[in-house]
């Protein structure tokens, strides 16, 4: 497990979707899809930004508005690589094989709350959950298909100073909290998960990020 405070790293977050980001409707409190190429119709309710296969790290152009997909007001990410492994007990032996199941990436971002978008994307907004990903324009995934398709869930983008970029491909939100401070400064924390084998890369190259692999 490894902890970053939010001054030592930049976020980024995408949708697995290559053509449309997540946005929060603040005026309706709703979730809503928007087209990378054209850009939200308001680049400060941004959630999730458009497509992996778009530019990550700065200002993402559109046709109609610049947007970001880092996250602001960060102050901390904490990131657990783990295994789940499966106990086979053979007979006449005292030792037994630990045979690797899947790989578990937990990642945990830690902000200043600012709006509620991050609740809205966790709880839903009545209609629609954010906790899976979207699947084209206005459509979202439950969590009750198939998760072994290539627009899932999301992917998350960690660049450290070292100038490595940590890659958790087709994350789901599994946990949102959010606390109240005897200062009265309130943070929320969205904790991200996914079974797939991260990847470290010294760019972002559309091609090397493109397709995480084997679902």
């Amino acid at each position: 497990m490894a902890y970053y405070l939010g001054r030592d790293v930049v976020v980024a977050l995408t949708t697995e979707d290559a053509e449309f980001g997540l946005q929060w409707d603040a005026g309706l409190n709703t979730l809503v899809t928007f087209d990378t190429d054209a850009g939200p119709t308001d680049a400060a309710d941004v959630v999730i930004g458009g497509g992996r296969e778009q530019p990550v790290f700065g200002t993402v152009p559109g046709t109609t508005r610049t947007y970001s997909n880092e996250v602001s007001d960060l102050t901390g990410v904490d990131l657990s690589i783990g295994v789940t492994d499966e106990d086979i007990t053979y007979m006449g032996q005292r030792s037994v094989l630990k045979a690797e199941i899947k790989k578990e990436t937990t990642i945990t971002l830690t902000r200043k709350k600012s709006d509620m978008s991050w609740d809205v994307m966790f709880n839903g907004d009545g209609t629609n959950t954010g906790r899976y990903g979207i699947k084209g324009t206005g459509s979202f995934h439950t969590g009750l298909e198939d998760p072994g398709v290539a627009d899932f869930g999301y992917r998350l983008y960690v660049k450290i100073n070292s100038g490595e970029i940590f890659i958790a491909p087709n994350c789901c939100v599994q946990a949102h909290t959010v606390t109240l401070n005897a200062d009265g400064t309130t943070e929320e924390t969205l904790e991200f998960m996914t079974y797939l084998e991260p990847l470290i890369n010294a760019t972002i190259a559309a091609a090397s990020v493109a397709d995480s692999g084997a679902f």
